[in-house]
């Protein structure tokens, strides 16, 4: 058992399994005059995955914000359950070069605490620690990022194109840890993605959005939804990545004889987790 997971207590039992963690209602935002988002409503129920796709300038990324409380609606409303524990990774976060922060510091920020050997080793990123964060790649960044985030034993993980600076041979490696960790914390997840090949085959539910609502429910449901066909057509198919293999932190394939010191197959292949779609 990787030490992350040995050492976390048990999630508080205080979330009623029944109550969607966060609702929207008829949720609305109006900029400068230009409806960005107007009337979307869904709920995120418990331990589910959910993945918000569109096109470039669909309101993404402004939902998540609008959904966090970052920000506030023209219209409509957002309910969040009392005592909600969020973890979140932006699409990207800037850091100034000249500014002398290792890895390690960073997670620390807020709070000594965390144990930041085991959430860089339980995201595959402890050779990490001691760089300065100006230093990593976009890919590596991230990682971070989503270490940040699992340090505070979310109830619920929001992530923003987490992918983000990974290639391709790398992504469907990054979906898979996203769906252990669900398992792992029994936290929901909450993501924006454009990966919609590889997506689709790693969620529970879609919510397919270009400025409002246009379709949610199952992949399979939503890939044959005359909403999203106008979208994306109809070339667009569930992404299966024959994993027989690792990639280092760059998302590069590793060597056999490299494999044996990674931490991160033992999870995303353990065939006594639950499998992504339920």
């Amino acid at each position: 058992m990787h030490p992350f997971i040995l050492n976390r207590k048990p999630l508080e039992k205080t979330l009623n399994q029944t109550k969607p963690l966060v609702s929207a209602q008829h949720l609305g935002l109006e900029i400068a005059g230009r409806q960005v988002l107007h009337d979307i409503s869904f709920a995120l129920q418990p331990e589910e995955i959910v993945t918000v796709i569109g096109p470039n300038g669909a309101g993404k990324t402004t939902l998540l914000r609008l959904l966090l409380g970052l920000i506030r609606p023209t219209s409509g409303r957002v309910e969040r359950h009392t005592g909600l524990r969020l973890g979140y990774v932006p699409q990207r976060l800037q850091i100034d070069a000249t500014m002398p922060i290792s890895t390690e510091r960073f997670l620390q920020l807020g709070s000594t605490a965390v144990d930041t050997h085991s959430v860089l080793a339980r995201v595959g990123a402890s050779k990490l620690a001691s760089m300065q964060l100006a230093e990593l790649s976009g890919g590596e960044m991230q990682r971070v990022l989503l270490a940040r985030a699992i340090s505070r034993k979310p109830q619920l993980l929001v992530l923003d194109e987490p992918t983000q600076g990974v290639d391709i041979s790398g992504q469907s490696e990054v979906y898979q840890l996203i769906a252990a960790l669900r398992d792992e914390l029994a936290c929901s997840v909450l993501l924006v993605s454009h990966d919609l090949h590889l997506v689709m085959a790693a969620t529970d539910r879609v919510l397919c959005i270009n400025q409002h609502l246009c379709c949610q429910g199952h992949p399979s449901q939503v890939s044959r939804d005359p909403a999203y066909l106008a979208l994306f057509g109809d070339k667009v198919v569930p992404y299966s990545h024959q994993h027989n293999h690792e990639h280092n932190l760059r998302g590069e394939p590793l060597a056999k004889k490299q494999i044996a010191g990674d931490s991160l197959q033992n999870h995303t292949n353990d065939p006594s987790k639950k499998s992504v779609n339920k």
